[in-house]
């Protein structure tokens, strides 16, 4: 078959760690919008990527790459409207006080920046994540990426806390409560980070904390934590590159939903709609003060072609409402996954927001005990189905739904009904 000849030759030149999705790999060929296309033409609703965030091959975003590559395409050493056009459009839609931009090719690379910004402006080496967390695949971003075991191990200057999860924690714990244990796990990590001769330059958290299972970490949680790093001088890092441009449903940026400015905010994957694209937002004074004693410049990072696909996504948020389409269709899969979780005992829970969704699947509601083999068959059933979805959380237990934003009410039934379909067969 065609399919195994393609998969021996990855094998041959890429490997076989290198990872594929679904028990039986998917060869895909072309994509339109929120659907994707097989080799033998059977589409697939795309549940899954952030990559194409407004659709896949937007005629707009394509517009524009095609138009500017056509005339200049060059490294931003040379005064050119382009990059500013972008950068004034990009920061217009952050807080106030975020007003100064750094680009580059990769969410990788926008965190290994924003840690040397914090690092330099702090005069520290220190830095806290969450227990369970990935932020790239670099050697400095994969010693603190917790998530996922690397041969460079945790690092040193690496200190974690535990994401507080409503649906896991002890009953009749209340947020306030919860919000002082989640201080007090921050207290710790500054204390032994102090322990060891440092303190904490940064804490770099995904705000939609996608990795650890979409959990609806409260407000108040988030704001104690953050005041007890800037107390200690450390610099808060908003990783936007899954909860950005409007994912949530209920802001731009992941970071709104605690009601605390971050100092430094990145991003990357669905910037570009598919073009390699990412950067760094953050205060002006941080911004300032490492420009005097680093020059940062990147070949690739805001080139003209970039900059004219990272607005033309930023206008079509725009112009097609897809943060209103976020709230409106990612409440109504949020509300039919409550729904069959009425039918279906192993939906334990609903997580996540806007169009960055999903259920936890448990096998004992009661002891809540992770599901992890059930989530594997019902991805790959609804793969079968033509639904591509994907599994996050610490047990691999959490159905993640995070579809391209213009996905459609007709589209989230077709969805759910396939879910539907699928656990009625476990």
């Amino acid at each position: 078959m065609q399919d195994d000849a393609l998969y021996e030759r990855r094998v041959r030149l890429l490997g076989a760690a290198s990872p594929l999705f679904y028990s039986r790999p998917l060869q895909l060929v072309r994509g339109e919008g929120v659907w994707l296309f097989d080799a033998d033409g059977k589409r697939y609703l795309d549940a899954y990527n952030n990559v194409a965030h407004v659709g896949h091959c937007h005629p707009h975003v394509v517009e524009a790459l095609t138009k500017q590559a056509k005339t200049l395409n060059t490294h931003t050493r040379y005064l050119h409207e382009a990059i500013l056009d972008y950068g004034e459009a990009l920061t217009a839609t952050f807080d106030d006080e975020l007003t100064m931009l750094h680009l580059c090719c990769t969410g990788t690379e926008a965190n290994e920046l924003a840690l040397r910004i914090a690092k330099s402006c702090s005069g520290a080496e220190g830095v806290i994540v969450t227990d369970f967390c990935y932020h790239g695949n670099s050697k400095a971003i994969a010693e603190l990426s917790t998530a996922i075991p690397s041969p460079e191990g945790i690092g040193s200057n690496v200190r974690t806390v535990t994401t507080p999860d409503p649906y896991r924690q002890p009953a009749g714990l209340d947020e306030d409560a919860a919000a002082d244990q989640f201080a007090a796990q921050m207290q710790a990590a500054i204390d032994s980070l102090a322990e060891s001769g440092m303190k904490p330059a940064a804490f770099l958290v995904d705000t939609v904390f996608a990795t650890e299972g979409m959990p609806r970490v409260p407000a108040k949680s988030m704001q104690k934590a953050v005041a007890l790093l800037r107390a200690a001088g450390g610099f808060y890092i908003a990783d936007e590159v899954q909860p950005g441009f409007g994912r949530t449903g209920a802001n731009m940026w992941g970071y709104q939903l605690y009601g605390t400015v971050p100092d430094l905010v990145t991003m990357g994957k669905p910037m570009g709609n598919g073009h390699p694209l990412a950067g760094v937002v953050s205060k002006a004074a941080l911004s300032t003060e490492f420009g005097s004693n680093a020059m940062y410049f990147n070949t690739f990072g805001g080139n003209p072609v970039a900059s004219a696909v990272g607005l033309a996504v930023l206008q079509v948020i725009e112009q097609e409402g897809l943060v209103e389409n976020a709230r409106k269709v990612g409440g109504h899969l949020q509300d039919g996954l409550a729904k069959l979780a009425e039918k279906h005992d192993i939906i334990g829970d609903v997580k996540g927001h806007g169009l960055f969704t999903g259920a936890e699947f448990v096998t004992d509601r009661t002891a809540k005990t992770p599901a992890t083999e059930e989530t594997r068959i019902v991805i790959n059933g609804m793969r079968e189905r033509g639904v591509l979805i994907s599994q996050t959380g610490r047990a691999d237990n959490v159905l993640k739904i995070r579809p391209p934003m213009p996905i459609s009410l007709e589209n989230a039934d077709f969805l759910l009904q396939n879910l539907d379909d699928c656990l009625a067969q476990l």
